[in-house]
């Protein structure tokens, strides 16, 4: 399979199916090297993200979103979205499984999976929203942190948070 034809129309890269779930991945592109996201990982943190779709509380959208989030010490922190009335105090997946991963000491990622739908019917991508991808630019460093959004197991894009947040404001700018 060529490089080209792993790109979808946003750049993101998608893992090849392979016969070995341990294989690792090597793809060339616009994504750098995520040679240490085995297809097998990929899949574990899918199947966590999907897992917590059942804990979402979305009672005025009813778009669930689950996340799983993986540090570089391979520990998986988890998040769903949380609703408010009040709209503001709304939580993001994503952010709730970083929250979760600082407040326990970790502080360095490797990636992330998302999977969202109306009423926890996942039929699309899920990408995260500006104020997710700016608290994964405090934490992650943009060219080797990956953001893995599925429709399944078996379905999904791997991005780098690069291409996901080009022009972040990271601390680095401060």
């Amino acid at each position: 399979m060529s490089n080209e034809s792993l790109k979808n129309e946003a750049g993101g890269m998608k893992l090849p199916a392979t016969s070995s779930e341990t294989k690792p991945a090597t793809l060339k592109g616009s994504a750098p090297s995520v040679d240490r996201l085995s297809d097998l990982v990929c899949r574990e943190l899918i199947k966590k993200a999907t897992e917590m779709l059942k804990y979402s509380y979305a009672p005025y959208s009813n778009f669930k979103v689950g996340a799983a989030l993986m540090a570089k010490n391979r520990k998986i922190y988890t998040g769903c979205n949380i609703e408010n009335a009040a709209f503001g105090p709304s939580n993001c997946a994503e952010r709730t499984a970083f929250f979760k991963a600082v407040s326990e000491g970790d502080r360095e990622f490797d990636a992330i999976a998302i999977v969202g739908g109306k009423d926890g019917r996942v039929t699309d991508y899920c990408p995260p929203c500006g104020v997710c991808r700016q608290v994964m630019a405090e934490f992650c460093d943009p060219d080797s942190f990956f953001v893995i959004l599925a429709k399944s197991e078996d379905e999904y894009w791997i991005y780098s948070l690069r291409e996901l947040f080009p022009m972040g404001f990271t601390p680095e700018k401060l």
